[in-house]
């Protein structure tokens, strides 16, 4: 694919990768593509781009810059999205669609190569500096028929979100809910959240009453901090516009509320810190754990240790934890799922009560939230 012209192409940008360390980028920026234009067809941008990058060596050779357990077409491109974002006047701009109303259809790769020469300092420090992170608030359309199966359980919840980023998914009872079928929810608010729905998805007429939100995570993001929300922003892609723009009316929701001292997020680890947490919440209502494609980042060590806290937790007191995880991803989840090596996603919900555990697989749904399959299966087990 690139045996012509691989050599040492990057080293105008400061670090030299020869041909076999640009291969294997450019084939994952190839399968990148392929996924990206059939999969997930909502990235037709990226989708051109990586296909483009996969014969260009100098553009591939650029993920050189970044650690090697970095090198993922998607910080490239959250790289270069993030410089659009600071400088929204760069020619590049013009093609992508949540910068511009009128995106251009010409091949966007000429100005892709441009911008990242015309930028090469900065594009530099970022690549080694970064990695990509989210703090998807489509998840809370997930979450919310869980809740409101909890709150009719067990009252007021107290909700513990663990990787909580920017904290924007404890903003779920601000938001607004569209299910289709299933009626809308909550509001008026900024942000409306529209989910499709599959089967006899339990939609709760109200937003159920919570308490109190806290979220821990090891690098939380500040919502005051403009440069560290940009790379929040960045990591969306540019196509889906309304994940852009709702991410952005969330994070302004965010700062009013940090304002006031009411946008509670702490730094922490998962493991170490989430039990004082719930301990802390519990006087206030039924504490409920939630995560959302965070465990796929922990060791496997962490994630087993994670797992034995909230089985020692549901020891203590009554306690129930909801996630959206992708079990191929992580390995060892209490699932009661026929294939536990689907990368689809599924959400679930432990509950421990009076020591005794039940696992209860909700539904399949989309990872950002788009829609939602209910299949309801349980597994009890003694805690």
């Amino acid at each position: 694919m690139l045996a012509a012209r691989a050599g040492n192409a990057t080293v105008r940008y400061g670090a030299a990768m020869d041909r076999d360390d640009v291969e294997p980028v450019a084939r994952w920026q190839q399968m990148f593509a392929d996924f990206a234009a059939t999969t997930a067809t909502r990235a037709p941008l990226y989708a051109r781009i990586a296909a483009g990058i996969a014969e260009d060596a100098e553009l591939a050779g650029l993920l050189g810059l970044a650690p090697p357990t970095q090198r993922q077409p998607v910080l490239l491109f959250a790289c270069v999205h993030a410089l659009l974002l600071g400088d929204p006047d760069d020619e590049l701009a013009a093609w992508y669609p949540n910068l511009t109303p009128t995106p251009l259809d010409a091949d966007p790769l000429p100005a892709f190569r441009r911008c990242c020469r015309r930028h090469r300092e900065a594009l530099t420090a970022l690549l080694g500096t970064r990695s990509t992170q989210t703090n998807e608030i489509g998840r809370c359309a997930l979450f919310l028929p869980a809740f409101g199966l909890l709150a009719a359980e067990a009252g007021p919840l107290a909700h513990v979100d663990v990787g909580a980023s920017a904290g924007l998914n404890l903003l779920l009872p601000r938001y607004a809910y569209r299910y289709e079928p299933g009626g809308d929810v909550g509001g008026p608010s900024p942000v409306v959240l529209t989910c499709g729905t599959r089967g006899d998805v339990p939609v709760p007429a109200a937003i159920p009453p919570i308490s109190v939100a806290v979220g821990v995570d090891r690098a939380p993001v500040p919502v005051t901090d403009e440069d560290a929300t940009r790379w929040l922003e960045a990591c969306v892609w540019p196509d889906q516009r309304d994940r852009f723009e709702r991410l952005r009316a969330a994070l302004a929701m965010a700062r009013r509320l940090a304002a006031a001292g009411e946008h509670d997020v702490r730094r922490g680890d998962a493991v170490d810190d989430t039990p004082a947490i719930v301990r802390e919440v519990a006087d206030r209502g039924h504490p409920v754990v939630t995560n959302s494609w965070v465990l796929n980042y922990f060791t496997t060590e962490a994630r087993v240790a994670y797992v034995g806290m909230l089985e020692q937790l549901g020891r203590e007191r009554d306690l129930s934890w909801v996630y959206a995880e992708s079990p191929a991803q992580v390995p060892g989840l209490p699932l009661p799922v026929d294939d536990p090596h689907t990368e689809i996603t599924v959400l679930s919900v432990v509950r421990w009560r009076a020591r005794r555990r039940r696992v209860d697989h909700l539904a399949t749904c989309h990872p950002h939230g788009y829609w939602l399959h209910w299949a309801r299966k349980s597994a009890d087990a003694d805690a």
